[in-house]
């Protein structure tokens, strides 16, 4: 099966001790993080100090004596979290990134596992785990970042890493050891624990030609590189994030900047200014909806897609002029201005969200895959894109298609320089998943088109089978459930009725509470009230399916789904029915999600009185186009539109940009809350 073409030169790194030697030459000058300071100031730090930092930390921990050592790390995405990654990488030892918002037993089990020597957590992680840390072994060492003072036996990230930075400047031997340790490319240097969504984490074995491999594939394909600024909001202990929203971040020669918390996001982002975010389908929906949520409560809000997307798609077919970002420059102002790309993963995302962005004059690219692929399998890239698909395999990468139906659909496999060595002292489920010729057996159903384009259809162990061989996959039901606005979470099964033993469908479903009694405009909901609402809504979406895939059973949860960190539901952690709501009140709680959208939304509610004023230019703008043409006649506005057509929808669009503009000036700066904290 057919891979993405190259479109973009690369150039080869061997290994990441190489591929920062070579970064730290070419950027040396450029901005490689951008840090945030307690007083709201910022930090830059360019790729020629980066690289010092890293090898002073480096120096010091080789000094005492972690080489070829097992090293794990935990805490949030930070500067001193990528001098870590790249200290130990850089020929020390074996990474083991470790997610922070594991309970305790799950880090504990992980360290034994993985046969950690020594933890390297953040202060915050620490305290929570303070009256705990006794349980772990006495062999494990531990250095604390942002402590100054750490507990008994333990020490501090800032002490170790200044006696490296004096061993590194006096030239000792242990820095002149570390700067030229052997690096293996083909053996373990990442131990990555998946979260997963079915069971036990494993710890998955990641080389780092694995990772080098589709940090140049990716690179062929993505146009990024210096002056881009880059928003690591997803986990960057997640491969996802760490390869493609870090490494490859580090290999172009962009800026990283790091988000303060959820609630904050809109603040910061307008702070930062990235162009390009990788992000999951979740962030990305919600930022959508709360705009537009916002916009559709008024008439003129309304009328805002329909006069500015009318206005961009005819400047666009008429004379090949991009004015989407003039034209709702507005909404990009509440973006910090220059985003120009989502790469989205992890899940699939409603074509509508994607569409209304790329209005806006933001590109979204969908990827595929999974941290035994490091992660990356597919990818749309420029001038590819399907909504429907996940795109092309990444060049080098091959995929196929095992078991395949009647519809075409079969268990994807891939093969390739990214797929993992195996799962860590697990050679029986390394069995499972990698045969003897290589292919990786993902788990994930799929069918390709005529194109080579991958499009996911579901979990091979989730396909719920039905009595008379009907397959069913709940992945298709959970799109239509999730993408009404009264369902914030669902989850569908199959249930065995006992009466016949029949399989029918069930849905597990966390609805949003203050939406329905909004409209039914009843404060004082019962759990029958809502059950009924939701009933009807699943009636409705029963209508686009057949008869087999209708959903028979409906269970109406109390709190959220458990989900892993980049959000995707834990199936097997919400088997039970403990949070099924049977009778009485429904709690009507704020989740995070919701306190998500608050956040994003705040921007824009300041700036909404506004809108009218933005839509009439738009409108009016889009009209005296319409009738200027007419009025010139074809003839003459085909030559207007070679003489200068850019220049006067420009200035068209400008008039839009300038109201909103000044809606932002005047509006209101955004609370913040919670602690300030460097990101240092």
């Amino acid at each position: 099966m057919k891979s993405s073409t190259q479109l973009y030169r690369v150039r080869h790194i061997r290994d990441f001790r190489d591929m920062l030697d070579q970064s730290a030459t070419l950027f040396a000058n450029e901005p490689a993080f951008k840090l945030r300071n307690k007083d709201g100031s910022y930090t830059t730090i360019n790729y020629t100090k980066y690289r010092e930092d890293v090898r002073s930390l480096g120096t010091a921990l080789w000094a005492k004596g972690y080489h070829g050592k097992h090293i794990a790390l935990m805490g949030p995405n930070s500067y001193k979290w990528a001098t870590v990654y790249f200290a130990v990488t850089c020929g020390l030892g074996v990474l083991v990134p470790i997610d922070k918002e594991l309970p305790f037993d799950d880090v504990k089990n992980i360290l034994e596992e993985s046969e950690s020597s020594l933890l390297i957590i953040d202060k915050k992680s620490m305290k929570k785990f303070a009256n705990q840390m006794s349980q772990l072994p006495e062999d494990i060492e531990i250095i604390v970042m942002n402590e100054p003072r750490p507990a008994h036996g333990m020490l501090s990230y800032e002490d170790v890493f200044e006696e490296g930075r004096a061993l590194k400047e006096s030239r000792d031997q242990s820095y002149l050891d570390y700067l030229v340790a052997p690096i293996d490319p083909e053996v373990m240097s990442v131990l990555i624990y998946t979260s997963g969504t079915s069971g036990m984490a494993k710890g998955v074995m990641l080389s780092q030609k694995n990772i080098c491999f589709v940090i140049m594939s990716n690179s062929s394909i993505a146009n990024i590189g210096p002056g881009d600024q880059m928003f690591a909001v997803l986990p960057m202990h997640h491969t996802f994030e760490c390869s493609l929203g870090f490494l490859a971040v580090i290999y172009n020669g962009c800026c990283n900047a790091f988000p303060t918390s959820l609630l904050r996001l809109t603040r910061d982002m307008q702070e930062v200014k990235p162009t390009v975010i990788f992000t999951v389908p979740l962030l990305v929906e919600k930022m959508h909806d709360k705009i537009v949520e916002t916009l559709d409560e008024s008439k003129p809000g309304q009328m805002l897609f329909k006069y500015g997307g009318k206005l961009v798609n005819y400047a666009n077919d008429k004379f090949g002029i991009d004015l989407s970002r003039k034209v709702f420059s507005l909404v990009l102002k509440n973006l910090g201005g220059r985003l120009r790309l989502f790469i989205i993963g992890a899940a699939a995302i409603n074509p509508d969200v994607v569409k209304n962005f790329e209005t806006f004059g933001v590109e979204s690219y969908l990827g595929y895959g999974l941290t035994e692929c490091a992660p990356l399998v597919s990818c749309n890239y420029d001038g590819h894109t399907t909504l429907d698909t996940v795109g092309m395999p990444i060049p080098g990468v091959e995929v196929k298609l095992d078991d395949v139906n009647d519809e075409g659909i079969g268990e994807l496999l891939v093969r390739g320089p990214n797929v993992m060595l195996g799962y860590y002292k697990n050679e029986e489920a390394t069995r499972e998943v990698l045969d003897e010729d290589g292919w990786l057996h993902t788990g994930d159903l799929a069918n390709v088109d005529g194109n080579g384009n991958i499009r996911l259809t579901g979990r091979k162990k989730n396909v719920i089978v039905t009595k008379n061989g009907k397959n069913i996959y709940p992945e298709e039901l959970e799109d239509a459930l999730n993408g009404n606005p009264f369902i914030l979470e669902s989850m569908v099964v199959g249930t065995e009725r006992e009466e016949d033993d029949e399989t029918i469908v069930e849905a597990k479903i966390f609805p949003d509470i203050n939406a329905i009694k909004e409209a039914l405009q009843n404060p004082d909901l019962t759990a029958e009230d809502v059950f009924n609402y939701i009933s009807d809504i699943v009636k409705e979406i029963n209508t686009k399916f057949p008869n087999y895939k209708k959903i028979r059973e409906v269970s109406i949860r109390n709190t959220e789904f458990i989900k892993t960190t980049t959000q995707k539901v834990k199936r097997y952690a919400n088997m039970d029915d403990s949070a099924t709501e049977a009778s009485g009140e429904v709690p009507g709680r704020e989740t995070l999600t919701q306190q998500a959208e608050k956040a994003i939304g705040v921007a824009v509610e300041a700036v909404k009185e506004t809108v009218e004023k933005t839509v009439e230019a738009a409108g009016n703008a889009y009209e005296a186009m319409k009738e200027s043409l007419a009025a010139a006649g074809k003839d003459a506005a085909e030559d207007a539109a070679e003489e200068a057509p850019e220049e006067a929808a420009e200035e068209t669009a400008t008039a839009v940009e300038d109201v909103a503009e000044a809606a932002v000036e005047e509006a209101p700066a955004e609370e913040e809350t919670g602690d300030k904290e460097e990101q240092q």
